[in-house]
């Protein structure tokens, strides 16, 4: 595990020492507010520390986020179950850099069961608080389609959506379908069946889906056998079938435990630095099914992995095992679930880190099958990886590249008469933009118009903070102009020990000619190849995205200088003005009453004034 020793912003440090000593949920932010990390503590002020001290080792993750935190905040909250749920709901909402995403936290479906006098039954990804029940949520939606075919088959529940009622019932409004022709309805939208009769296989199914099939089955043997004695052969002879059919479900499942117990056994495994959690779902000794989570850069963070998994997981799951069993040790994070399964479910959970026996084999189990979906996950991976694009390949076997580049980062600078430099720097991924991964730099050493000191720079504080922050070297850095943009970038390359590593280029427009380090002469490819379309929309690329910025800056520079000639407004107000209007014809054309809004009544009047007594001159935007 990689460690680093940490230096905190002061503000941070400041804040942290005189944080309450109660439970609740910290938040670490950046400089412009964003949420970099959401932790819940039982006493706030020394869970903060621990990350502060400067005798503690942090790993690289953590290292990085306390780098770029320059702020922190908290919330009180009474107990540590509301600061368990408060987090869970700041993560979903914020979803912060920092703080492990279960994929994407998506929202698996769940099985409902409806809060009416004949209740339906489907697959739903909305949970509405409204009285009906809700069954999951189901991670694999294989297994949750299966459960509805087979409660289908089983039991003639109605498949459609009308409004049943004792009264539209009674009115006559409806009338029976196809489902009750073939057998998979009993028309209780005419009154066939009784509401008790109904709700009696409503019951059966609850059973079902929470594993209780062995009372299901013995309601339906009394049931067959009152049937045949009432000589009530045909009836008896469908529920004999139903039985049939149930203990043909039962019999596909695994028998993992004699013991008849309602438990979820926790498997974890990592690999290439990714983990997998998996839970196995077992009701009455019988297996009846599994879920699993991959994580991607979390192999070091074990035990932080399988307790944010089991949060999350069991804050949304309306159905709770008697026991947990664990790969691993939790520490004071099982409290938290124990406490919150006690307080709010009402419920005894008992979670144990079985060492030896059958609980240790069933654990294994749980970590083969953990195993097994990494496994497959990096199968899966790299069969993606390996369907490089055509023009990706192309353009490997053009460069005599040592491998298909893959992730190409490209640089272009921008300027107006040496003022506002400004550079950009866009990823392409087998040979698409990745416009999440762009950035736009305002260069802070470069006077006058040099645009090799241009380059240099933002080569320099882009593969700085790479290195800096462990993040993946690209496979081919494109660099818009000639030899001398090339050399600039190349030997900010060899100072940072990497341009021996990456593979580097330079794109010049007039010619779309190729420079490559060392050689004297440059490459021309077939105006026609695929490899050369990829660089000319690479550097187009980065250009548009240069320009962008820089024609950004001078509006708000255009802006900021022309409302500093108005007497009384200085900087802070322009700025504030430029924040609220966003353009100079908003503000020339802004009332009185609106320019109030934003500054005070004297300054607003000499704006409106400036304003309409100045000739109209175009703007930068209208130009």
């Amino acid at each position: 595990m990689h460690m680093a020793r940490i230096e905190p912003s002061s503000t941070v440090a400041e804040k942290a020492a005189v944080l309450p000593q109660q439970p609740g949920v910290y938040l670490f932010k950046n400089a412009d507010g964003t949420i970099l990390y959401v932790g819940k503590a039982k006493n706030l002020r020394q869970r903060v520390r621990q990350y502060l001290d400067r005798s503690r080792h942090h790993d690289a993750k953590t290292v990085a986020m306390l780098r770029r935190a320059t702020d922190l905040d908290c919330i009180v909250t009474d107990t540590d179950v509301e600061a368990l749920l408060l987090e869970n709901n700041l993560i979903k909402q914020y979803q912060p850099r920092y703080n492990i995403l279960l994929k994407d936290d998506k929202t698996y479906p769940y099985i409902c069961i409806t809060n009416e006098e004949y209740p339906r039954i489907f697959p739903t990804r909305r949970v509405i608080r409204d009285g009906s029940l809700y069954f999951g949520p189901y991670a694999d939606v294989q297994h949750m389609h299966f459960l509805l075919k087979t409660i289908r088959t089983l039991f003639p529940i109605r498949s459609c959506s009308l409004p049943l009622s004792s009264e539209t019932i009674a009115q006559g409004k409806f009338s029976v379908c196809l489902d009750y022709h073939i057998g998979k309805c009993e028309g209780p939208c005419e009154g066939l069946v009784s509401k008790e009769h109904y709700r009696h296989h409503i019951e059966q199914v609850i059973s079902l889906l929470r594993g209780k099939t062995a009372a299901i089955e013995e309601q339906l043997v009394e049931q067959m056998q009152r049937l045949a004695e009432e000589l009530k052969f045909e009836q008896a002879a469908a529920v004999r079938d139903r039985l049939e059919k149930l203990r043909s479900y039962v019999a596909r499942q695994k028998v993992v435990s004699t013991e008849l117990l309602d438990r979820d056994v926790v498997g974890f495994a990592t690999l290439d630095g990714y983990a997998c959690v998996v839970i196995l779902m077992t009701r009455e000794g019988k297996l009846i099914g599994k879920h699993q989570w991959i994580i991607p850069s979390a192999s070091d963070e074990s035990a932080e992995v399988v307790r944010v998994v089991l949060e999350r997981w069991y804050l949304e799951s309306e159905e709770l095992p008697r026991e947990i069993l664990l790969p691993i040790e939790l520490g004071d994070h099982a409290d938290f679930l124990v406490e919150w399964f006690e307080q709010v479910r009402q419920q005894r959970v008992e979670l144990i880190v079985p060492k030896i026996g059958d609980k240790r084999k069933l654990v294994n189990l749980a970590c083969a099958n953990a195993e097994f979906q990494l496994r497959e996950f990096a199968l899966h991976r790299a069969k993606r990886e390996q369907a490089v694009s055509r023009s990706v390949a192309a353009l490997q076997r053009d460069l005599r590249l040592p491998s298909p580049p893959m992730r190409i980062e490209c640089f272009d600078n921008s300027h107006l008469q040496g003022s506002e430099y400004v550079s950009s720097m866009v990823v392409f991924v087998n040979g698409k933009p990745h416009k999440n991964q762009y950035r736009r730099y305002r260069l802070r050493t470069v006077e006058g118009n040099d645009d090799f000191r241009a380059m240099a720079e933002v080569i320099r504080r882009r593969y700085q903070w790479v290195l800096q922050e462990q993040q993946p070297l690209p496979d081919l850095i494109i660099v818009d102009g000639g030899k001398g943009q090339l050399s600039a970038a190349r030997t900010v390359l060899q100072e940072l020990g990497i341009a021996e590593r990456v593979p580097i280029i330079a794109l010049a427009k007039r010619l779309e000619e190729i420079f490559i380090p060392e050689s004297p002469d440059s490459i021309l490819l077939p105006r026609t190849s695929s490899s050369l379309r990829l660089l000319q929309h690479i550097r187009d690329e980065a250009h548009r995205f240069a320009i962008e910025y820089h024609r950004l800056l001078r509006t708000k520079r255009t802006l900021r200088s022309e409302l500093l000639d108005i007497p009384g407004v200085g900087t802070a107000t322009a700025t504030k003005l430029l924040r609220h209007f966003g353009s100079v014809a908003a503000l020339r054309t802004a009332s009185l009453d609106q320019l109030s809004a934003v500054v005070s009544s004297r300054i607003a009047e000499k704006i409106h004034t400036y304003f309409h007594t100045k000739p109209n001159e175009p703007t930068i935007e209208e130009i």
